[in-house]
């Protein structure tokens, strides 16, 4: 098994951190971004960022999109398909079909 080196690096607000990838976010400042509640806030940082970069910031503006849609984002996975599904029956809504 082999390891990546991962390198020293530091974001715009000043945060130390390592990545082995070229990846250019901050884990800090992605978790300080984190919301507390909500729909957003039961997803990973990819997840949530790959709705955020498709302009999905409520219920109402994801049940506008398929789930085979949504799993076409870069950064989504299938294991946040069910948590947006539950978050989405709570509202009485659902993917687009």
């Amino acid at each position: 098994m082999t390891t990546s080196k991962k390198n020293v690096r530091t974001c715009n607000k000043g945060h130390k951190y390592y990545k082995s990838s070229d990846c250019p976010t901050c884990p800090i400042c992605e978790q300080e971004r984190k919301p507390n509640d909500g729909f957003l806030s039961l997803l990973g940082a990819p997840a949530r960022r790959a709705l955020e970069n498709n302009g999905i910031s409520t219920l109402q503006q994801l049940s506008n999109f398929s789930e085979s849609e949504i799993l076409q984002f870069h950064g989504m996975g299938p294991s946040s398909i069910p948590k947006l599904r539950a978050s989405l029956q709570t509202k009485g809504l659902s993917f687009k079909k």
